[in-house]
């Protein structure tokens, strides 16, 4: 079972051009607000990570644009868990227009574990739990 996570969010001015078309950084942004969603949703909210004083810093990230978002458009941010290593996890994306289904953009994004320190460390157990929990 893959675990996904689909939320929404409507293109609001400042995230445009001049041209009413979307910054292409900020797909990256939407990238980060579908996995805070997921966390959410597997009952592990990124604070609750960070509590425990562990960080995900993204070590790298892919994004392929297909068409443009514009202002005002309602989009859907899909996000799902592509690969959970010792120290790291691994997502995947699909943006698409609401209106019609079609795909915007993809992509990808790898995080490490990190203490306090910023030294690499294994996955902490309450998250490898909810990621169980919620893949049944």
């Amino acid at each position: 079972m893959k675990l996904t996570n689909r939320t929404s969010y409507r293109v609001i001015y400042g995230d445009t051009d001049q041209m009413g078309v979307v910054y292409y950084a900020n797909y990256l942004r939407w990238f980060e607000r579908g996995r805070s969603e997921f966390l959410r949703q597997i009952g592990l909210p990124y604070s609750a990570v960070e509590r425990q004083r562990i960080h995900f810093p993204v070590v790298e990230v892919t994004c392929r644009y297909t068409q443009s978002a514009r202002y005002d458009e309602l989009i859907q941010i899909e996000t799902e868990l592509a690969e959970v290593g010792r120290a790291s996890l691994s997502f995947e994306y699909r943006i698409r227009r609401e209106a019609d289904g079609a795909v915007l953009a993809t992509g990808t994004t790898k995080h490490a574990a990190i203490d306090a320190l910023g030294q690499i460390v294994r996955i902490p157990k309450p998250l490898l739990d909810a990621i169980k929990t919620a893949a049944g």
